[in-house]
């Protein structure tokens, strides 16, 4: 049996990709159960399955437009060869590694955008308009946005309410009802996270098999291979959160600040809201991880107060992991894209 060169070609980005699904479902199980977690709604062990259905019925559904965003928005698609795909892929998975190995949750989104930059830049074709109008903005805005709404509502409506004596919250929050509620949300930010940070592997390599094989953008055979990439993708996001999940979960389940199954409703239902709709409605790609840390930090200064928050909590690491980290990604893949243009295989 003879085996296509092109199969063979095609195996080692594919592969690369399912690398970095692998460390970014380490990563996304963080926002998606860390706040059923930490309220001790939840075993662990549960998790993996829960996360990996949910981020592939996401993906299928929700992730067509940021697909495309990935696929073109920031490198044009015709860049994306075979070696491009692969240096790309590679290096955002090795960045995640690093972050989860640190026991961070980490945006991949940002990785895997400036891991599409270094290339661009070398090759000199970045696309600017979408980056800089569309894609940067919102990843100050959506996080901004979870920590205000998250602040003013910890510290205006949970907290005198967690004060009055009318609404019994310890009763409600120990009620199976109210934790089931809880799952569902988890489950729901799970969905949310498959509308976008699927596409994070998914895009790259429905460009680069479409280029290979001459598939034109918009038929019915890029679709077809968009599904397929996501089909083939979206499972090792299980893979990653039974590997790496138990310890991120662990940082922002209960190193940040311990709540309530209330306070978990409400983080989940903000985050991931707001990621379906930057996925959904514009097709941008963002960072779920930011928002969700940001909205606890936001209940936990309403609760316990920024020095206490900042003194006794991981917080100043994971801001300062959320920088590195993209920035790792990127030089990863700039020297990576160098040295295979100084070796002719660019």
């Amino acid at each position: 049996m003879t085996i296509s060169p092109m199969f063979t070609g095609l195996l080692i980005p594919f592969l690369a990709a399912m690398f970095l699904a692998i460390n970014m479902g380490g990563s996304g199980t963080a926002p998606a159960f860390s706040v059923a977690y930490g309220a001790r709604i939840i075993r662990k062990d549960l998790v993996p399955g829960l996360f990996g259905l949910f981020v592939f019925l996401g993906a299928i559904l929700a992730g067509k437009k940021v697909a495309l965003t990935m696929s073109g928005g920031v490198l044009p698609a015709s860049s994306m060869s075979i070696e491009l795909t692969t240096i790309i892929l590679l290096s955002v998975g090795l960045a995640l590694l690093i972050a989860n190995l640190l026991g961070v949750p980490q945006s991949t989104t940002q990785a895997a955008t400036l891991a599409l930059i270094g290339p661009a830049l070398y090759l000199g074709n970045l696309q600017t308009e979408a980056l800089f109008t569309r894609i940067i903005p919102m990843w100050f805005i959506l996080p901004l946005a979870s920590f205000v709404i998250a602040l003013v509502v910890g510290r205006y409506i949970y907290k005198p309410i967690a004060r009055s004596e009318k609404l019994p919250l310890e009763k409600i929050s120990a009620s199976k009802s109210w934790k089931v509620i809880v799952i569902i949300t988890s489950c729901y930010v799970a969905f949310s996270i498959g509308s976008n940070n699927v596409a994070n592997a998914a895009g790259p390599i429905l460009s680069m098999t479409a280029n290979e094989l001459q598939i034109p953008a918009g038929s019915s055979g890029y679709l077809l291979i968009m599904i397929l990439s996501t089909l083939l993708i979206a499972p090792n996001f299980a893979i990653g959160s039974s590997l790496f999940g138990p310890k991120l979960i662990n940082t922002t389940g209960k190193d940040i600040i311990t709540i309530g199954p209330l306070g978990a409703t409400f983080v989940s239902l903000l985050t991931s809201t707001l990621l379906l709709l930057a996925s959904s409605v514009y097709g941008i790609p963002t960072s779920l991880v930011q928002m969700n840390v940001m909205a606890i930090i936001g209940l936990g200064i309403s609760k316990v107060g920024w020095k206490t928050l900042r003194k006794q909590t991981p917080v100043l690491k994971i801001v300062g992991v959320w920088f590195i980290t993209p920035l790792i990604a990127l030089l990863i893949a700039l020297a990576l894209t160098l040295l295979a243009g100084k070796i002719g295989i660019l």
